[in-house]
């Protein structure tokens, strides 16, 4: 396993833990790179812009025409929640997001005609 890179505090506490799977990278980069405090050879995260610019490129594939990056994908969790009925305050925590007006951007889909989300206890 290759060693990741920690930031000198994490790396002094846990002096095994740069080898350790549950702190390797889920995108690591394709390089490593020297560690200039150790002289490891280490591997860092893939670069966001990357990623932002292959999500691009397969919304593009895709035919799809709107703006389309990696902040999609949360924007579209946080809706599908909503209108499968998920209260708020659950989708606020899954989110991560501190005041739940931050949240609430995303109730405007609760909002359009023809796409009420109905409790299953209410369908016919």
């Amino acid at each position: 396993m290759v060693l990741v890179y920690l930031l000198s505090a994490l790396d002094r506490k846990y002096s095994a833990a740069a080898c350790e799977w549950g702190w390797q990278y889920a995108f690591p980069a394709q390089r490593q790179s020297r560690d200039a405090r150790s002289e490891h050879l280490r591997r860092h995260h893939v670069d966001e812009r990357g990623l932002q610019k292959a999500v691009q490129a397969a919304a593009k594939l895709a035919g799809i025409v709107p703006p389309v990056g990696c902040h999609t994908f949360r924007h579209s969790f946080a809706t599908r929640l909503l209108e499968q009925g998920y209260d708020i305050r659950t989708v606020q925590g899954l989110l991560g997001h501190a005041d739940v007006k931050t949240t609430m951007i995303y109730a405007h889909v609760l909002n359009r005609a023809g796409r009420v989300v109905r409790s299953p206890v209410d369908q016919d």
